[in-house]
């Protein structure tokens, strides 16, 4: 199988990468173990020189990073920039505070000594999504490394070229062979990479349906398993509130990322006495904010991360509609080459509706 990386600003193909085979899968996670092995052995402080290593390399590649987030998901290259600080500064927390985090922890019972030892497990499987390519990994990578585990990752097949970059940078730093892979495969391979007796634990950053399909599958092999999924955040606006700062607030929290955030705000809620007026403030709000090329310095929002996205965000639109709200702003596909979809203001919307559900 062939994996694409698509401009979601042009359509045009960035790049083709050939996927990895299960078998070549699997012989690079047993070339893990046997890396591990020696891996698990070394100290904090060796782990941590190197760590502070890779936020090094991040800040000093930050642009080359933002860019390349820019053209495979439609980041805007200045939050682009953001998101590459903040892998570096994760680096350096867990750097700092990952011994005394994992010191033994002494625990009353009636023997002379009980205390609780953090060991290594092994290798971790990553499954981690396109919205943050960059962050996901390195939140989830920094503290395995200084706890002694290694890192495999799986990351969206929309972002190839992040994943093979976020490998390019833990070996600029200096880590050994095989501590960090990414590996390019099919969804189809995960049940089988969960099952292989060397991935000890699994963490996936995605939607509920994929979360429910990667916890039965670590289930079915008693393995460690930890899920980020989805949601639909409700802002409550009440009637004192100011709602000038709530509707600044509020479009800045719908808008990062160009809308693609798990942990953004989603719904809002607003007592009637102030509904009005709040609609008011927030279009003005919504409409302040500069969709366009991403690489543009002064752009706000890019194009959605895929053209399937733009089209699906489209219908829950159109549904949400016919089912009875009302749309105050944006609502159509622009007339662009790209996955481009305006900021949309959807009001009186029922509970039943599309956008309720799944916004």
């Amino acid at each position: 199988m062939q994996i694409k990386s698509i401009n979601p600003f042009n359509g045009k193909t960035i790049e083709t990468y050939k996927s990895h085979s299960l078998k070549v899968t699997q012989d690079i996670i047993a070339k893990m173990h046997k890396s591990y092995l020696d891996w698990k052995r070394g100290s904090f402080k060796e782990r941590a020189a190197l760590l502070k290593k890779v936020a090094i390399v991040l800040r000093d590649e930050k642009e080359e990073c933002a860019r390349l987030m820019a053209m495979e998901m439609g980041k805007p290259v200045t939050q682009g920039r953001s998101e590459i600080e903040k892998c570096a500064r994760v680096c350096e927390y867990f750097a700092e505070n990952a011994e005394d985090f994992l010191k033994p922890e002494q625990v009353p019972t009636d023997a002379t000594k009980s205390y609780i030892s953090f060991q290594p497990i092994g290798i971790v499987l990553a499954i981690m999504p396109w919205n943050f390519p960059f962050w996901q990994v390195f939140r989830n990578a920094a503290p395995n490394f200084m706890a002694g585990n290694t890192v495999v990752l799986k990351h969206a097949l929309n972002v190839p070229g992040c994943a093979l970059k976020i490998e390019s940078i833990f070996q600029k730093a200096g880590y050994p062979a095989d501590i960090f892979r990414s590996l390019l495969i099919e969804h189809k391979h995960i049940p089988a990479i969960i099952q292989n007796p060397y991935i000890r634990a699994v963490s996936l950053t995605g939607s509920t349906e994929a979360g429910r399909s990667v916890a039965m599958e670590a289930g079915k092999a008693l393995k460690k398993c930890v899920l980020e999924l989805g949601g639909s955040d409700p802002y409550i606006i009440l009637k004192d509130a100011d709602l000038d700062l709530a509707a600044k607030v509020c479009a800045e929290a719908r808008l990062l990322n160009s809308g693609q955030s798990c942990v953004a705000a989603k719904r809002f809620i607003v007592i009637k006495d102030v509904k009005k007026k709040f609609e008011e403030k927030f279009k003005e709000e919504i409409s302040r904010f500069k969709v366009g090329d991403p690489l543009d310095e002064s752009t706000n929002i890019g194009p959605l991360a895929r053209f399937d996205l733009r089209d699906t965000l489209s219908s829950q639109v159109k549904r949400s509609i016919s089912s009875g709200a009302k749309c105050i702003l944006g609502g159509e596909i622009p007339k662009s080459e790209g996955a481009f979809y305006p900021p949309t203001v959807l009001t009186d919307v029922p509970l039943t509706s599309p956008a309720t559900k799944y916004a």
